[in-house]
C-alpha cells in the first residue's frame, strides 16, 4: 500500500484579491503563509512519512512546499519541480478581476470560463518569455482549457509520480487549484459533466491511499 497527499498552495496575493492568475508569478498573503502552516502541522500530526514531493515552477506553492517541509520535519526529501504542475493558464482572463469579469460577461460565462473542462478561455495575443521554461524548450501557452492542463499533467504522473507509489513510495503533491482539479478527475475517473463542482480550496491536504495496483481505497480531507 502507498499513500499520496495533495494540496493546493496558501493563499496567494491574488487569490486575496480575487484576480485570475495562472502561471503569473506571485506570493503567498499572510493568511496563505498561516495555512502552509497549519497543513503542514496536520500532515505530521498523520504520522506520514514521504519519499518525494513534487511541485510547480510557480513561487506560491513553492513556498507553500518549503513551510510545509518545516512542519513535517521531511525538508530532506527529494524536492521535485515541473511545469506540468504549474497553474492552468488562463490567457486574456489573466490579471483581470473575477467579479468585474463576472459583470461584463454574465455568472454563466464566467463559470463555463472557470470550471468547464473542455472550454478555452480567450486566448492571449502575445505569447509570454520566460526564461526559466525556455531551458526546458517549453513555450509558454496562450491560454488553457482545464483539458489542456490534464494533458500535460498526467504524462508527469505517469512517469514521475505513479511508479513511486507503485514502488511503495508514499508522494506529496503541492500544487494548484485547477492542475490538483484535473488530476482528481483522472485518479477517480471523475465526468466532464460533474467535474465543475469539484473543489480544491487552500491549503487542504487531501490523502489517498493506494492498493498494489494504484486502485484508490480511501480518500479523505486531512483535518485537525
Amino acid at each position: 500500500m502507498s499513500t499520496l497527499v495533495i494540496m493546493r498552495h496558501g493563499e496567494s496575493q491574488a487569490n486575496r484579491d480575487n484576480i485570475f492568475t495562472g502561471w503569473s508569478d506571485v506570493a503567498l498573503t499572510e493568511k496563505g503563509v498561516a495555512q502552509a502552516h497549519t497543513a503542514g502541522q496536520i500532515i505530521q500530526a498523520s504520522g506520514l512519512q514521504f519519499d518525494d514531493v513534487h511541485t510547480s515552477f510557480l513561487k506560491r506553492a513553492i513556498m507553500t512546499t518549503n513551510i510545509v517541509l518545516d512542519e513535517i520535519g521531511q525538508n530532506y526529501i527529494p524536492e521535485h519541480k515541473s511545469w506540468r504542475l504549474n497553474e492552468r493558464h488562463y490567457g486574456g482572463l489573466r490579471g483581470k478581476n473575477k467579479l468585474a469579469v463576472k459583470e461584463k460577461v454574465g455568472a454563466k460565462q464566467l463559470k463555463i470560463w472557470r470550471r468547464s473542462f473542455n472550454v478555452v478561455p480567450p486566448l492571449l495575443k502575445v505569447r509570454d518569455e520566460d526564461s526559466r521554461y525556455d531551458r526546458y524548450g517549453v513555450k509558454i501557452p496562450l491560454g488553457e482549457s482545464l483539458e489542456m492542463a490534464q494533458e500535460r499533467l498526467i504524462p508527469y504522473w505517469t512517469d514521475q509520480i505513479a511508479p513511486r507509489l507503485l514502488d511503495g513510495k508514499n508522494q506529496l503533491i503541492v500544487a494548484h487549484g485547477s492542475t490538483l482539479r484535473a488530476l482528481i478527475k483522472f485518479l477517480e475517473n471523475i465526468s466532464d459533466e460533474d467535474i465543475p463542482e469539484i473543489e480544491v480550496p487552500n491549503g487542504k491536504p487531501i490523502r489517498y491511499d493506494f492498493d498494489q495496483h494504484l486502485t484508490i481505497l480511501n480518500k479523505q480531507f486531512m483535518s485537525e
